[in-house]
């Protein structure tokens, strides 16, 4: 049973704030990708507990979030582009699909970090189901009958990923604690708007991942048709709203393909007029 990790930074427990430990060159840095490759291992070992044969970890942080050296060493490590990009390297022979570290989409109230891909969004949705980036990835999964079964991150996230797959397991490590509705705020100010948070212990939730990857795993070995997607139908059409971000206006995108998810996720955003 051959299973994915996406991994991403903003969602960990102890992730404190954006610029600090998630950039390369913030003061916790380091630190950061030590949380997030210790959650990650905490889920390699629920997984392979549960009945995952094989693990490949995609380190998807934009600038990098896997520590090599303390990595799992039953785990393979994904790092680098892919053809085509998304969805990062997963196929068909994947049995299933799983997330550490995620945040919540843009626009989340009550979550940490809030942003998708990065923080001029104010919105992107494919067939008028607003997504995040893990609805991004869980959309590619769908097309390719793979099942979304393990979400970790924030509150929010883990609601997200309940609603839009549904069966899908959840572990929440931290909540955010201010509201949203900044849609008029520009890529720079929303970027430090959503800063507050309650995090468990790094500790705590590294066993509550461990617990939820295992329970994740045997799910689907036992009830694979407990996992579930939305139902969309083609064509598929992916629209998206963009903040003003220095000198470049607020916009707007559209963009359509008649058969793939896939196809649509890897083509560039056309802008259109209001």
């Amino acid at each position: 049973m051959k299973i994915m990790i996406m991994t991403d930074m903003e969602g960990c427990a102890g992730i404190l704030n954006h610029d600090d430990w998630v950039l390369p060159g913030g003061r916790s840095y380091d630190q950061g990708r030590r949380l997030l490759t210790q959650e990650t291992n905490a889920a390699v070992d629920g997984l392979l507990e549960g009945g995952a044969t094989e693990v490949v970890v995609v380190d998807g942080h934009g600038a990098g979030g896997i520590d090599p050296e303390l990595l799992d060493a039953r785990a393979q490590l994904l790092r680098g582009p892919t053809q085509p990009p998304w969805p990062f390297g997963l196929d068909e022979s994947y049995q299933g699909i799983a997330w550490v570290g995620q945040h919540a989409k843009a626009g989340t109230p009550y979550s940490h970090i809030t942003h998708t891909q990065w923080f001029n969004y104010v919105d992107l949705a494919i067939n008028g189901i607003s997504i995040g980036e893990y609805g991004q990835m869980a959309l590619c999964a769908m097309e390719l009958g793979v099942p979304s079964i393990l979400a970790c991150g924030e509150q929010a996230l883990a609601l997200e990923a309940a609603a839009l797959t549904p069966g899908v397991v959840t572990v929440p490590v931290k909540r955010g604690l201010l509201p949203d509705g900044l849609d008029h705020l520009d890529m720079d100010h929303y970027r430090r708007a959503k800063l507050g948070a309650v995090h468990l212990s790094p500790c705590q939730a590294r066993a509550m991942i461990r617990e939820g990857a295992a329970a994740a795993a045997r799910r689907l070995r036992a009830e694979p048709q407990s996992f579930h997607y939305p139902t969309l139908s083609p064509p598929y059409v992916r629209t998206a709203r963009f903040r003003q971000a220095g000198d470049t206006p607020a916009h707007r995108a559209r963009d359509e393909h008649a058969t793939s998810i896939i196809t649509l996720m890897n083509m560039p955003f056309t802008c259109v007029e209001d």
